[in-house]
């Protein structure tokens, strides 16, 4: 199962649409006011110039959104199951309450109204044109054998505004109400990137062929080092307000994909922390947050190479033909990219 973020839906979990929209007040009011081109809300994305790799690359700025600053209220039931002696009742308490707090206060009352909070951070990704390219690929025993590798070569770079929770203090009890925006020096990025046949559901996860990242930087001319997923996990990603800074560069490749597919998507988890959970302990499904990349390729088996891979949905005129396109996405309306929350495979 796959869902995709839905505009206030913690505040209406937590009681608390109020709390939500004091959370945002904190930010300048230029922030707050709509867009002017309801398109360009939806897709905020930018093209870009780079002097480090020729060519375009398309910008997917940060998403770190308010509404992922906490979960709940939750019940720890995990926890409650294990201590049944801390639940008190009318043969304890003659009177049927606790002796100096309301049972609102009880440790078993607070514990099914726990609301967890964190700090999110989300990277900014840009990339170049999914292509592809054959490379000869160790197979074991000194051999290789020709493969048709799938690639995309990307950019990540954080520019800080990390949103985080801020308490203030009132009657001795620290009240949420607001969220602040904090930057560091760096963060690192831990990729998880995987391509889907939209129409199969098949996906092939990301490889690391080191052959293959050679003759890439050398096609794409790529100036900047060039790291695979694993690689660039050591890496710092710097903090930058420099439209024209570096970042750090890496590639993604597929090996094996299939020759007849046309609707594909790439999914690249590890750009933010946020997740999604339903209730907790080990029986709740866990989704971490990831970006979806949509892709279309009006091609076939001949020729693979010469195929252009294009970004984004097709557009066509006759609504019957768009609807079914949209059906093999599952979507509503053309979406070149969304942020969705996957499970954990």
């Amino acid at each position: 199962m796959i869902t995709t973020r839905i505009g206030f839906h913690a505040a209406i979990r937590t009681g608390s649409l109020v709390g939500l929209l004091l959370a945002t007040a904190s930010f300048p009011a230029a922030a707050q006011e709509p867009a002017a081109d309801p398109a360009a809300a939806k897709d905020p994305s930018t093209q870009q110039q780079t002097e480090f790799a020729p060519g375009v690359v398309t910008v997917i700025p940060g998403d770190a959104d308010p509404e992922e600053t906490f979960d709940g209220p939750l019940t720890l039931q995990g926890f409650l199951d294990a201590h049944p002696e801390l639940e008190w009742n009318a043969d304890t308490f003659p009177d049927g309450s606790p002796h100096y707090d309301p049972r609102s206060r009880t440790l078993v009352e607070m514990a099914k109204q726990v609301v967890l909070r964190r700090e999110i951070y989300c990277l900014e990704f840009s990339f170049k044109p999914l292509r592809q390219m054959y490379v000869d690929v160790p197979v074991g025993n000194g051999q290789t054998q020709r493969k048709l590798v799938w690639y995309m070569v990307y950019r990540v770079r954080y520019r800080g505004g990390d949103l985080r929770p801020a308490a203030d203090e009132i009657g001795g009890s620290k009240l949420y109400q607001r969220l602040e925006s904090v930057s560091y020096d760096s963060r690192r990025f831990f990729p998880l990137a995987t391509l889907k046949d939209q129409v199969s559901g098949q996906e092939y996860l990301d490889r690391i062929l080191p052959n293959a990242k050679e003759k890439i930087a050398v096609r794409e001319q790529i100036s900047a080092p060039l790291f695979n997923s694993v690689e660039i996990s050591r890496q710092r990603i710097p903090r930058s307000t420099d439209d024209n800074a570096p970042g750090v560069w890496g590639v993604l490749t597929w090996m094996d994909v299939d020759p007849n597919i046309d609707y594909l998507s790439v999914y690249v988890s590890g750009l933010t922390n946020a997740f999604e959970q339903d209730g907790e302990g080990p029986d709740a499904p866990y989704r971490r947050k990831a970006l979806q990349l949509n892709f279309y390729r009006p091609g076939d088996a001949m020729a693979q190479t010469e195929d252009l891979i294009r970004f984004g949905i097709p557009a066509f005129e006759d609504q019957q033909e768009q609807d079914y396109v949209l059906d093999q996405y599952n979507l509503e309306e053309r979406l070149d990219y969304l942020w969705v929350f996957r499970p954990l495979k």
